[in-house]
């Protein structure tokens, strides 16, 4: 692996998954329109219902793949290849039992969110027949999360990319043969993506076969590592709180923006479309930044760190700036495709410039993130998320009864200002770490 960084590198890690999460809402579109070829309701209810769930049980264990792409970039830097590969095995073991524990337990799982969120006994009925065979590919899931952290660390992204369409394509295709072709209805859907999971774990041990023939991925004392463990619990559960926070942020927002009535709420839910393709698009040079920090941080090289961390975010500046442009010039019509309501066309129109201003008020929060997670200094992380978040939930109400729905999307902004500003004090920390691991 080269030890240059240049902006070729840097993209050479990035496109690939740009590439990637462009191809994660083509799926759901297939499933939705597969099953409504059905000719009812229920079904395509029902299919949703179920995938939001088990995405969400899941979600819980995506601090697998941050947590693994930071400590294994800096094994990597560290010239640790002991260590590389015992990372492989500890987060695969985790996703295994993990999954585990969600098949064991998902009795309750499911009564305790269909409480949470109920819906009428027919779609109740078809969803559970979806996750009741959907849950059986929870461990392969699980542990694709720390596969794909792992292969990210040593930018094999492309790898990723591989992997991700292997296992979208090969559940539309199974999806069009198990529904339109069999007939199993809804329940085809879930085996559909129940066999494209464990394919996915098998590519991805595939595609990870070199780590075999290392002994120290058997060496069950070093993988079980008293101390090694705690560290990685310790990184993990940090960005796990952190991630709760985040996502309590926009739970919120959705809940919060109810209460201005179903025009406005729609309008929301157009424009947060806008802010899921941004952070789809920084997300690249997030990971790159990851990658490429962590082995800075293994090698105890600042230099190194720094320039890995001005490289991504230039990268990311410039995208988050076309973005911001492409909004304004292109917002308007993006919007008409996405609704042929004319009262929620007009609406999103009034709100868009918050989302012209979000990937550049943004940007820093996001490739902060990248950054910290590289040199595993969730500990920061965490704490910068709950000072943003505090912030954000002071401000809304108040906000909220001055400016109305305005009040919410800058009480939202805010919090993204508020994190990359929190997180840029305690970058120059970041690098007296490198310095002082020397």
């Amino acid at each position: 692996m080269a030890d240059t960084l240049t902006h070729r590198r840097v993209l050479h890690i990035a496109l690939p998954v740009v590439i990637s999460n462009a191809t994660v809402p083509i799926l759901g579109v297939v499933d939705t329109a597969v099953v409504g070829q059905l000719g009812q309701a229920a079904p395509i209810g029902a299919v949703g219902i179920g995938a939001i769930i088990l995405t969400a049980i899941y979600w819980i264990f995506g601090f697998l793949r941050m947590g693994t792409s930071g400590l294994t970039a800096q094994a990597i830097g560290a010239s640790d290849t002991a260590e590389v590969a015992a990372l492989l095995s500890r987060s695969l073991m985790i996703g295994l039992v993990a999954g585990a524990a969600i098949i064991a337990l998902q009795w309750p799982l499911f009564a305790g969110a269909f409480l949470v969120s109920p819906a009428s006994a027919e779609v109740e009925i078809l969803a559970r027949q979806y996750m009741g065979v959907r849950v059986w590919s929870a461990p392969a899931a699980i542990a694709l999360y720390g596969i794909t952290g792992w292969l990210i660390a040593q930018e094999r992204t492309g790898a990723v990319l591989g992997l991700q369409v292997l296992m979208n394509g090969m559940n539309i295709g199974l999806d069009l043969i198990f529904v339109l072709g069999f007939d199993w209805g809804v329940p085809g859907v879930a085996w559909a993506t129940f066999l494209a999971e464990w394919s996915g774990l098998l590519f991805g041990l595939w595609l990870c076969r070199a780590a075999f023939a290392v002994t120290a991925l058997r060496d069950w004392p070093r993988v079980f590592d008293r101390a090694r463990l705690v560290n990685m619990g310790r990184v993990n559960s940090d960005i796990m709180i952190r991630s709760v926070l985040l996502q309590a942020v926009f739970v919120s927002f959705l809940f919060w923006g109810s209460d201005f009535g179903d025009v406005q709420l729609a309008a929301n839910q157009i424009l947060l479309q806008f802010l899921h393709v941004t952070a789809y698009a920084l997300d690249g040079f997030a990971i790159a930044a990851e990658a490429l920090v962590g082995q800075a941080m293994g090698r105890r090289d600042p230099g190194h760190l720094r320039r890995a961390a001005l490289l991504t975010s230039g990268w990311g500046l410039a995208v988050s700036a076309a973005l911001a442009l492409a909004f304004f010039g292109a917002g308007p019509a993006i919007i008409d495709i996405m609704t042929t309501a004319d009262p929620v066309r007009d609406v999103a129109r009034v709100y868009l410039p918050y989302m012209v201003a979000a990937p550049l008020l943004g940007v820093a929060a996001w490739m902060l993130d990248g950054i910290f997670i590289g040199a595993t200094r969730t500990t920061d992380m965490r704490n910068m998320m709950i000072v943003s978040a505090a912030v954000y939930f002071a401000a809304v109400i108040p906000l909220m009864a001055v400016f109305g729905n305005h009040g919410l999307w800058l009480a939202l902004l805010l919090s993204f200002i508020v994190r990359g500003l929190t997180l840029g004090l305690r970058y120059p920390a970041l690098e007296r770490a490198a310095v002082q691991s020397g």
